[in-house]
């Protein structure tokens, strides 16, 4: 299946989940299994897709005096970027005031998993993320997923290959190999991509209800106005300063963007992500090392919708904030809000540590469950697209960015563009010369 029929079917697999929830919501509701196949499926396949092509991309290239480097500058971007969302969010939240006039009776809405939320205690202290990045096992780690800690295993194992020189070649072909196959399995599971789309859409619309959209009409609009405003202003200036066509990247990243939107996790669009930064001019070892940091790191969607909704559960019951304690949050949300993503609902999760915390009735958190799956929808998308554009970054700060590659990246997908473009329009002057009575 090409790209292009893969992206048509995923869309329409959108579409028909939305008209299925709207029209038989009590059937639909049960089609979540559907999306949870696929993104296990999903699952299966990242931990060993990341191990093989960072080992391939540090010891393949050989170069590894420079990894340091790129590590140090992938967290300072990072940290600039989710800063500016995490201001961006501030601001939105105090020019448009989401919370304020929203009407809904807090005594009738159910505490009983924001009170579970609350049980769960994430340790953020420096101790415990450097612990963290260090697996105890790495069959452990792959188990669980923990990309961070197979991020760490794969640069010692790769700094291993190089030191012990010609002797370890058989092992960096095995992983070349593994590299190889892993994204062709990755392609075998796209193909169930539109199922798991329709899957996710169609639960969500059929469990909350296209009601729901005008009931917390305001609330969306806030924080999907607050998510272009940050792509605008951010990642937009961002990729002219670096001299990247941001339309040329959205263009070459919309399957996973389109996925990432649809079944809102970050994970189902990762594999389709970095093959597509590779094919965009990305070199392998930056694209292996920096989105799955990303991950942990620079979740710019994640963190805008954290201050966002923090003021907007302290603007639901009239509390007031001063300036002096919206400075408070975010710099504690710049910390608390990474280092957590394998915990489930994570953004919920953050969010009412953050107000119990800074004492602020977690009510707030309550209201949001209703529609986290419509928010996170964009939220996850603005995630994967910001690291993206990081690993653009990165790769431009090095010098190592294939601009080439880019271009004809692009003009292949203009090629495409142009062939369909052509048989459409032939078919429309073969229908206009059939004879009258020929049909």
């Amino acid at each position: 299946m090409k790209n292009s029929r893969l992206t048509t079917f995923i869309f329409a697999a959108l579409v028909a989940g939305i008209l299925f929830g709207w029209a038989a919501p009590g059937w639909a509701a049960k089609m979540q299994p559907l999306a949870d196949v696929f993104l296990k499926m999903v699952k299966m396949i990242i931990a060993p897709l990341i191990f093989a092509t960072l080992v391939v991309g540090i010891a393949g290239h050989g170069d590894v005096k420079n990894l340091g480097k790129i590590g140090l500058k992938t967290i300072v971007y990072f940290e600039i970027a989710t800063t500016l969302a995490l201001i961006i969010g501030l601001v939105m939240a105090n020019v448009l005031k989401p919370g304020e006039g929203f009407n809904i009776d807090l005594s009738t809405i159910s505490m009983s998993a924001v009170n579970n939320m609350e049980q769960i205690k994430v340790d953020h202290s420096f101790s415990h993320m450097l612990l963290d990045l260090v697996p105890s096992s790495i069959f452990k780690a792959l188990a669980e997923g923990s990309l961070l800690q197979i991020v760490v295993f794969a640069i010692f194992f790769s700094l291993a290959i190089c030191a012990v020189g010609q002797k370890a070649r058989p092992v960096l072909d095995f992983m070349q190999s593994t590299c190889d196959i892993m994204f062709k399995f990755t392609e075998y599971v796209m193909y169930f991509a539109p199922m798991g789309v329709f899957g996710a859409i169609s639960a969500t619309i059929g469990q909350n209800g296209i009601g729901i959209l005008t009931s917390y009409a305001k609330l969306i609009g806030v924080t999907y106005l607050s998510l272009i405003i940050f792509v605008v202003l951010i990642l937009i200036i961002v990729c002219k300063i670096i001299k990247i066509p941001f339309r040329g990247l959205l263009r070459a990243i919309k399957e996973p963007s389109l996925l990432a939107f649809s079944t809102a996790s970050s994970e189902a669009a990762l594999p389709k992500a970095m093959e597509a930064m590779e094919r965009f001019g990305v070199p392998k070892n930056i694209v292996s090392f920096v989105m799955p940091t990303g991950y942990t790191f620079n979740l710019d969607g994640s963190t805008l919708y954290l201050t966002l909704t923090t003021l907007f559960c302290a603007q639901v019951v009239g509390i007031d904030l001063s300036f002096e304690q919206q400075l408070l949050i975010m710099l504690t949300l710049m910390l608390t809000s990474k280092g957590v993503a394998g915990v489930p609902r994570v953004s919920l999760v953050v969010l009412t540590g953050t107000l119990h915390t800074f004492g602020l009735p977690v009510e707030g958190v309550a209201i949001l469950l209703g529609i986290d799956q419509i928010l996170d929808m964009g939220r996850t998308t603005v995630n994967l697209v910001g690291n993206c554009v990081a690993t653009t970054v990165v790769a431009r700060w090095e010098d190592e960015f294939d601009y080439g590659k880019m271009n004809k990246f692009i003009e292949s997908l203009d090629g495409k563009k142009r062939k369909k473009s052509l048989v459409q329009k032939k078919n429309v002057l073969a229908e206009k010369t059939v004879p009258p009575g020929n049909f």
